[in-house]
């Protein structure tokens, strides 16, 4: 049975439509609140974080009271990234976690990210018992009034995320001399990321670091690179970082002006890793990962895996296989021997460590040849055209003229109204052939 509500990423869309508005997320906290206070843990607690949207401010209140009408305590944190909102969950020992966010996505957007008490995203089970919640009578879940829960603004949890990260590293770790750039999206990292970097003896420059409610991810962040590459070029930096809304995404730019996708810093990682001893159980892709990142890791002897798109099966693939990295082109990139989720700040410090021993940024991102790889997004108000027999048809003639020449994915957006089509092939004639094929049987 497929989910109502929650798609890959939790729950998105834009705000004051459908599912996105005050009563539905009056629903979702009375939901949430009750499927994990009949876990019957001694403290009901939950945490709630946001990114800067605008309609956070209207969102939040409507969440707070279904999960105080459940019976929960709830402490509002604030603008935080996602993983500091993971790790605080499992430090609180909360009941749950939620980030109100709709991560790289327009203003106009909103959503929900929830995490369990063990810092996790929740598993599709779980998700479908809470949608199942939703959907019942309210009344029947309300507490009785002298059982609500208590509201509480807590205002150092940015601090307290930071000095989380600090630990992970050790104290001799210092950014003297290095000149960072950081492009935090007007998003929720706005304040913990250049924070970390100056306390850590960076000299910083910052952009999308004053938002207004509006302007996240509006022409800034790791969703358009090209403002990060020209702000490092202009300030002659040792590395420009670029997060997305929410801060659990991470694109790179190098002293020479490059861009870095998660696909090439996951091998920098993983082959410093594996030199290191500390690589466990090999890598998690996606089906999106570039396949010049599987060749790489084949010709190197580390297990490479892939799973569907989404961090969050990611993270389910790494835990089954016991693999301590895995991740995302897009930049979601999970260090777990550190994070439950992708970490935008964290994967920065990670790369920042390897460079403070002198490497420059441009020597550590040379490890393999990406295969041309070609991305087409296609608005559609049914995403279930790609079951059509014409769609079907459509990717199985050009799976057989790729063959051994290349690869195509075609896949609905698990957040968007968008059908996603994906090809490779060092025969770009051949790559664009095939996505007009499968486009025309969608539009």
């Amino acid at each position: 049975m497929s989910k109502r509500y929650f798609g890959t990423d939790g729950i998105r869309g834009t705000v004051n439509q459908n599912k996105i508005n005050g009563d539905m997320f009056f629903k979702f906290g009375l939901a949430a609140g009750t499927y994990f206070r009949n876990l019957k843990k001694k403290k009901q607690t939950a945490i709630i974080a946001k990114d800067t949207r605008l309609s956070g401010y209207t969102l939040e209140p409507a969440l707070v009271s279904g999960l105080a009408s459940a019976g929960m305590h709830v402490f509002t944190l604030g603008p935080l990234p996602t993983n500091g909102l993971a790790m605080l969950t499992k430090k609180m020992n909360a009941n749950l976690g939620i980030m109100i966010t709709a991560s790289h996505n327009p203003f106009y957007d909103n959503g929900l990210k929830l995490f369990g008490p063990d810092g996790l995203k929740l598993s599709d089970k779980i998700e479908k018992r809470i949608e199942k919640l939703i959907d019942t009578k309210i009344s029947k879940h309300l507490t009785s009034y002298n059982k609500l829960g208590r509201v509480k603004r807590l205002e150092n949890a940015n601090d307290n995320y930071i000095n989380i990260l600090k630990n992970n590293f050790p104290k001799k770790f210092s950014l003297k001399g290095l000149k960072i750039a950081i492009d935090c999206a007007n998003g929720a990292g706005y304040k913990s990321g250049p924070k970390i970097l100056k306390l850590l003896g960076a000299k910083v420059y910052n952009i999308g670091t004053s938002p207004n409610g509006l302007n996240i991810n509006s022409n800034c962040g790791s969703t358009f690179p090209s403002k990060i590459k020209s702000f490092s070029k202009k300030n002659k930096v040792n590395l420009g970082i670029s997060l997305d809304g929410d801060a659990d995404r991470i694109i790179i730019c190098d002293e020479k002006g490059r861009i870095i996708d998660g696909d090439q810093i996951i091998a920098m990682i993983a082959l410093r890793w594996k030199k290191k001893k500390i690589l466990k159980g090999g890598v998690v892709g996606t089906l999106m990962s570039n396949f010049g990142l599987e060749k790489l890791f084949k010709e190197k002897k580390i297990k490479f895996l892939r799973a569907k798109v989404g961090d969050r099966y990611v993270k389910e693939a790494m835990k089954k296989n016991k693999c301590n990295l895995g991740g995302e082109q897009s930049g979601h990139i999970i260090l777990g021997n550190f994070a439950t989720t992708g970490d935008g700040i964290l994967v920065a410090l990670e790369v920042l460590y390897s460079m403070s021993k002198g490497i420059k940024a441009s020597e550590l991102f040379n490890n393999f040849k990406k295969v041309p790889q070609k991305l087409v997004n296609i608005y559609t108000k049914d995403k279930s055209v790609i079951n059509s027999k014409k769609c079907k048809k459509s990717i199985i003639i050009s799976k057989q003229l790729l063959s051994s020449k290349g690869r195509i994915l075609v896949r609905p957006s698990g957040t968007e109204p968008k059908i996603r089509i994906m090809c490779e092939s060092n025969d770009k004639k051949l790559m664009n052939k095939c996505i007009n094929l499968v486009k025309r049987s969608i539009i």
